[in-house]
């Protein structure tokens, strides 16, 4: 095991640690992140059925590759987390949002 004086300890807090900076309650990620997800993939689904819906019916090859078409056309949504900014960053930009008050 490697001994770390404070001063390194520091150092790799401020690389390795990270802050929530989103603008949120940092608890309410347990439950925003999983229905910011589900949202873009249910608005997939609904996407894909309702191009889908004119293919209904009897078999005509025409009809199937412009539901199909259609359906390939759309870029589907997706979902991206923000990052949380490592603790380097963060303290100067909360010192500095501090000192005008």
């Amino acid at each position: 095991m490697v001994r770390r004086s404070p001063q390194e300890k520091k150092q790799l807090s401020y690389a390795k640690d990270c802050r929530n900076v989103y603008g949120e309650n940092d608890k309410a990620s347990r439950k925003n992140l999983p229905r910011k997800r589900a949202r873009a993939h249910r608005a997939n689904r609904h996407h894909a059925h309702q191009d889908l819906r004119g293919a209904i019916g009897p078999v005509d090859a025409e009809i199937s590759d412009a539901a199909e078409t259609r359906m390939r056309a759309r870029r589907p949504k997706a979902f991206w987390k923000r990052p949380d900014l490592p603790l380097g960053e963060y303290v100067p930009w909360a010192l500095a949002r501090r000192r005008p008050r």
